[in-house]
């Protein structure tokens, strides 16, 4: 290789290294979805064919299904999620945070952030579901919004659109709910919601950076 042509590698490895790194220290954030396969996330056993990718996005559309990483980067104990998020009317879905892999029924294990502007649920998005519960989001159905997630400690911060909805710091020594539903944090994944056939959800764009302690 000549002096010009090396010199010319050098320079285009140095530009891309130095674009690379400063991508990293300017947001952080790990991608959970390469936007063409499900690489790194596993459905439950139940109603597999409710989850599909689709130009770029996650869909859920079908019964019951729950969708949970298990990617490199988990798990997952302090971090900032960020997800788009589009409903389609009358439909449900969610987003679970320190929970863990079940094979069918509801997730036992964390908690979840609600996805619904006009579904009959009164529990609308970026409400903290069953404790504490959202009216109005001011989000509208076949619009993208974006829904974020933050965890430091006992604390859970739920934002849509930049707004904070709701700002929850966990009680020391908190029990379980029940034995159906912890409902506490402790540390793990992250799971999307097929809710029921008559909801279709659209994600995409998930990322999440850890935040150290």
């Amino acid at each position: 290789m000549n002096s010009m042509k090396l010199s010319l590698a050098m320079l285009l490895f140095s530009a891309g290294f130095f674009t690379n790194c400063q991508a990293e220290d300017a947001e952080g954030f790990t991608s959970l979805f390469d936007g063409k396969t499900l690489s790194g996330w596993r459905t439950a056993e139940e109603n597999t064919n409710s989850w599909k990718v689709l130009d770029g996005m996650l869909v859920c559309d079908g019964p019951r299904c729950h969708l949970f990483y298990e990617g490199d980067a988990a798990p997952f104990k302090d971090f900032h999620f960020i997800a788009e998020v589009k409903t389609t009317p009358g439909s449900n879905a969610g987003i679970y945070f320190h929970t863990k892999f079940q094979p069918t029924g509801w997730p036992k294990y964390g908690y979840e952030c609600q996805v619904n502007v006009t579904h009959k649920d009164p529990k609308k998005t970026s409400s903290l579901y069953a404790v504490e519960n959202i009216a109005d989001p001011g989000v509208k159905d076949n619009e993208w919004y974006t829904q974020e997630i933050i965890v430091r400690g006992k604390r859970i911060q739920l934002k849509v659109n930049g707004k904070t909805l709701v700002d929850y710091t966990e009680p020391k020594n908190k029990q379980a709910e029940s034995k159906q539903f912890e409902r506490r944090l402790d540390s793990g994944t992250f799971a999307l919601q097929a809710h029921d056939p008559d909801s279709k959800v659209y994600f995409r764009n998930l990322r999440v950076k850890k935040i150290s302690e």
